[in-house]
């Protein structure tokens, strides 16, 4: 189990973009990982109405269910590394895994057997160090329609922006308002 805040910045990018930031970086294809997010929340959609998201993580046959909250600076991340039987058993059944997610979630009054996958995200990603922070591309696909994404994770946000601004500047890729993963795909699955 692990808890952090998160801090990162990010920037929704053109194919053409991404593939600029492949080339600049010097990365192959085969460099990068695919994972599928698992989205979960109660049918009222209580996380989403108190800026929270939860979500299993597979990739490499491991699963790791992830907690989302607001914090003063960036988010709470609490992760939990849960079996493959878990996983299958929370997707399919509804069975939420036991630990601390659970403790947190039950705390605030949720209750465990309310929680149900609303949808799957998969991503093909590629992080690397760099400079103060982790750099992350993304391309993703979900329902169908697919995004292409530059993250940085970092500790410190003053710096860590000034990094992120300067590394697009550089490559003259324009500064975008880019919601995260999971408000994306709720976007995207509720359209009218």
């Amino acid at each position: 189990m692990d808890q952090h805040i998160e801090i990162e910045f990010k920037n929704l990018l053109d194919e053409k973009e991404f593939r600029q930031l492949i080339d600049h970086f010097e990365i192959d294809a085969a460099d990068f990982t695919s994972q599928h997010n698992h989205y979960f929340d109660t049918s009222e959609f209580e996380l989403k109405k108190r800026s929270s998201a939860l979500r299993i993580r597979e990739k490499n046959n491991r699963y790791e269910l992830t907690l989302k909250q607001p914090a003063t600076e960036g988010l709470l991340e609490t992760n939990q590394d849960i079996t493959a039987e878990a996983a299958t058993a929370f997707l399919k059944h509804g069975t939420f895994p036991e630990g601390l997610i659970l403790r947190l979630l039950t705390a605030e009054g949720f209750d465990p057997g309310a929680f149900a996958c609303f949808g799957t995200l998969q991503t093909d990603r590629f992080e690397f160090p760099y400079k103060q922070g982790l750099l992350v591309l993304d391309h993703s696909s979900y329902l169908n329609q697919e995004d292409f994404e530059l993250e940085y994770e970092v500790t410190d946000a003053k710096a860590g922006k000034n990094i992120f601004l300067t590394l697009l500047q550089t490559l003259q890729i324009p500064e975008r308002k880019t919601e995260n993963k999971v408000k994306r795909f709720y976007r995207a699955k509720f359209r009218d």
